[in-house]
């Protein structure tokens, strides 16, 4: 027996904790009230458990080591099976707009729906665009036949909504179906129509009027309305392209003698001038000498006449310069007056 020990009285009912010892045959036990109680050591015993009504203090549990958090599986939303509606296996599905108080058109609220007049499920998503990202406005997933709340948004909000895009899957539970490609339509909303009371109108959709505007009608998604300043730039290139004049080949001719005739004059050479400059001009028509000359640099002897016309004389000095620059072991001439009055130069390759 020690201080501290538990101990139960055998002669009497009782017990308590040692505090202390007076000599070897008394013990100082003190009871639940606090009292020290003088005890023959014989008439106690050190028991394990309370049971002489002592409050037993509570020991200290041994602390529990957390187990790590496993991950939990999400729970995909479950679909019930609905009634289908006669032609509603053609995807029409549409993005409306309805003012809260339409009297107010000026301070009103709006909300925006997602329309699925369909008999597919569709799992959606309503985005807006920021710069080149773009920000998720609403997702979920929409019954087939219903109309679906997106989001409600002041006037303030108009300039987020200028270009925005819906895309979507589309399928049917517990049925067999058609297969539906997925759909991504970009669009671009005119806000200048929510100020003006007439843009809302009736629709089988709404009671209310409402501004109304195609995502899929008919399994047809709608053209994309909103083109960018790269897609301008892009068009703006083709089309200079396209109306730049189409060349056609070069007229040749070779007479009896070997002689090969090349008219340089412009209506020969292209179909259109217009908008091309008198240096754009003169510029083409050298560029067409030049491809001559390469073609037959080699051939030697061979003598090439070029029709330039008499005109200004522009041409003709401009060629007589590029045979002395670039050609200067041809040989050059007037051709035959005859022939050519003095509108024509003769060229024998060296």
């Amino acid at each position: 027996m020690k201080i501290g020990d538990k101990v139960r009285f055998l002669s009497e009912v009782g017990g308590g904790i040692v505090k202390g010892f007076q000599g070897k045959e008394i013990v100082l036990v003190e009871d639940a009230d606090g009292f020290d109680i003088p005890m023959q050591v014989r008439e106690c015993v050190v028991i394990e458990t309370d049971d002489y009504n002592m409050v037993k203090r509570p020991s200290a549990s041994p602390k529990k080591v957390e187990e790590p958090v496993k991950p939990v599986k999400p729970e995909m939303p479950t679909v019930q099976r609905q009634p289908e509606m006669r032609g509603g296996d053609a995807l029409n599905v549409f993005l409306a707009f309805i003012p809260e108080d339409v009297k107010a058109i000026s301070s009103t609220p709006f909300e925006a729906y997602l329309v699925n007049d369909s008999n597919y499920y569709l799992y959606y998503t309503y985005l807006s665009a920021e710069g080149k990202a773009w920000k998720n406005r609403s997702h979920g997933l929409i019954e087939p036949n219903m109309k679906f709340f997106l989001e409600d948004f002041t006037k303030d909000a108009l300039n987020e909504l200028e270009r925005v895009a819906v895309q979507f899957i589309a399928f049917k539970d517990g049925r067999t179906f058609s297969l539906k490609p997925a759909v991504s339509v970009e669009l671009r909303i005119d806000t200048v129509k929510f100020y003006k009371l007439h843009t809302f109108r009736e629709s089988d959709f709404f009671e209310e009027p409402a501004l109304i505007y195609d995502i899929v009608v008919n399994d047809v998604p709608a053209k994309q309305v909103y083109v960018s300043a790269e897609d301008i730039q892009v068009a703006l290139l083709q089309k200079k392209d396209a109306d730049k004049p189409k060349s056609q080949p070069i007229v040749k001719r070779s007479n009896s003698n070997g002689i090969i005739e090349i008219d340089l004059h412009i209506n020969e050479l292209l179909d259109d001038t217009k908008g091309m400059s008198n240096g754009e001009i003169l510029n083409y028509q050298l560029d067409k000498f030049r491809e001559v000359m390469e073609k037959y640099r080699s051939k030697r002897e061979q003598k090439i006449v070029f029709i330039h016309g008499k005109g200004d004389g522009v041409l003709r000095k401009a060629l007589l310069d590029e045979l002395k620059r670039k050609y200067a072991t041809c040989r050059y001439q007037d051709a035959s007056f005859q022939e050519y009055g003095f509108g024509a130069t003769l060229v024998t390759i060296r």
